[in-house]
């Protein structure tokens, strides 16, 4: 009896197609590594803490004043590496008041573990947020950094007080605007790590401890004397106080638990 060759080749190769299949590696759907780290603000007038409506202060003109209202606006904050990469935390949008010390520690979670090297964030509400609508959260309006006069707009910082050098004895500068480039009051500030990288790991949770401090809103490009400047709530003189925030406003101090 003849046997023919090819059933068995045949049997033989998808014996082998069958083994190669079981082998094959699985896909990695091990998880990416993240960890989580805290943003802390700490709000103060030059070597002093701020302390709201308490205590009297003197800004580089020589004018005295107290603080009664500060509260800003953090969003967009972006980690930035060695290697010019970056990492934008999704849907960062905080509130940071003076009046609430729960408000000045953000925390970020879900950040790609890493070395990072500084940190960048906008002061205020970027345009394309404020046009989306649908304001819940820290962006409602009830926090009370919220204009509806000329269509949606968000006070990026607020400050108010007083002082006996402003004509009116009170201080309101509510720097405010995006519509227009000559009154645009947004601005990005971008901080690098002063000594040590900021480590973000899965097992702990660093803390970027940060300043914020109220004195340098009026000097930097733009020196602020009270008699002239004090009362300003969107245009030229509040992009006086917004480029003078971008110059110096914030600093980074050191990292805690790296």
């Amino acid at each position: 009896m003849k046997f023919s060759a090819i059933p068995a080749l045949a049997g033989i190769l998808a014996a082998a197609a069958l083994g190669l299949t079981g082998c094959k590696k699985d896909p990695d759907t091990t998880p990416a590594k993240t960890g989580e780290f805290t943003l802390h603000l700490e709000n103060v007038v030059g070597p002093a803490p701020l302390d709201l409506g308490a205590a009297t202060y003197r800004n580089a003109n020589g004018d005295a004043f107290t603080v009664t209202t500060f509260k800003y606006y953090l969003s967009n904050v972006t980690l930035r590496k060695a290697d010019n990469s970056a990492y934008l935390v999704p849907d960062s949008y905080f509130l940071v008041d003076q009046a609430n010390p729960d408000s000045q520690d953000l925390k970020m979670t879900g950040v790609p573990v890493g070395d990072y090297t500084g940190i960048g964030f906008t002061v205020g509400v970027d345009s394309a947020r404020t046009k989306a609508g649908n304001f819940t959260g820290v962006l409602n309006a009830t926090n009370g950094m919220y204009w509806d006069m000329n269509g949606p707009e968000f006070i990026n910082l607020k400050l108010e007080g007083r002082s006996p050098q402003s004509p009116s004895t009170g201080l309101v500068f509510h720097i405010a605007g995006y519509r227009h480039a000559t009154t645009n009051t947004i601005r990005t500030v971008i901080l690098p790590f002063p000594a040590a990288n900021l480590l973000v790991r899965a097992d702990h949770s660093p803390e970027i401890h940060t300043q914020a401090d109220v004195l340098k809103l009026f000097t930097g490009p733009n020196p602020i004397s009270f008699a002239t400047v004090y009362n300003t709530m969107g245009g030229p003189n509040s992009v006086k106080v917004a480029d003078n925030l971008a110059a110096g406003l914030f600093s980074v101090e050191h990292i805690h638990a790296n």
